[in-house]
């Protein structure tokens, strides 16, 4: 049974991408550099502390009983996850698309392919958060209430940019503010509904939680690699980035264990 709390904690990634979106509505530019450094790089470390204290440590302890084969359901899920999310990359180049391509037409392609695969990428996302409440819920001592909101919340910061990089590109193409906000809105509502089903398919869940929790793990960290720490990496700044990313990975950590 979905509570309340379990909702509010669903929507935060979606609340992410929502605000990210509406900066289509106040912003001519793109967000500064600096601060697209400074959200990649805090996420990309609470992404990273989550991956292996909330999914993978607790994945391997739910497989307990396994012995000293306990790391197998992680090592398979967590390449599972990764795999799953580099087929997406290759069906839907994401930010991957050939810049050298020019014309009207070939902006609208690239903007309508970036609304698409930002969508499809946000369906693990959104199985991830539900994933965890799911162990919550089930009463795992392994997985805590305020772990599944930290997760929740670091993601919701990676969305962020991702609701502008959505939104503006529509709006530079002729389309109005409002349908640009809506559309960048509407690239995020798989989030919350692919963490509701997944917590409303809990008892198919629970027998392969361990496999689970680690394809999540999985597919967040390819998320950072492919994504996340270019982003905090290129250019200038890139130290903005990597600072960032210790005080999200400190933070993670330690909310995970000083709450669990």
């Amino acid at each position: 049974m979905i509570n309340l709390l379990t909702v509010e904690g669903l929507m935060i990634p979606f609340l992410g991408t929502t605000l990210g979106a509406l900066c289509v509505l106040f912003m001519k530019n793109q967000l500064k550099a600096e601060v697209q450094k400074v959200l990649a790089g805090f996420a990309a470390g609470v992404m990273v502390a989550a991956s292996v204290w909330s999914l993978l440590i607790p994945a391997m302890e739910e497989s307990a009983g396994m012995g000293r084969l306990a790391f197998i359901p992680a090592v398979m899920g967590f390449g599972l996850g990764m795999l799953f999310l580099l087929l997406l990359d290759t069906v839907t180049p994401h930010m991957h698309i050939d810049e050298s391509l020019e014309g009207p037409k070939s902006h609208l392609r690239k903007t309508t392919m970036m609304v698409l695969a930002v969508t499809l990428h946000n369906i693990p996302e959104g199985m991830a958060v539900g994933v965890l409440f799911v162990g919550w819920l089930n009463g795992d001592g392994q997985i805590t209430q305020a772990g599944a909101f930290t997760l929740a919340l670091g993601i919701a910061i990676q969305n962020f940019p991702e609701g502008a990089i959505v939104s503006m590109p529509l709006h530079a193409q002729g389309l109005s503010k409002a349908k640009s906000f809506g559309y960048g809105v509407l690239s995020g509502l798989v989030e919350p509904i692919a963490g509701i089903l997944t917590v409303l398919l809990s008892s198919l869940i629970i027998p392969v939680l361990p496999y689970l929790l680690s394809f999540a793990a999985g597919a967040m960290i390819y998320v950072v690699i492919e994504e996340l720490v270019p982003d905090m990496a290129s250019g200038s700044h890139s130290n903005w980035g990597t600072l960032a990313f210790m005080i999200g990975f400190a933070l993670m950590m330690s909310l995970d264990v000083a709450l669990g």
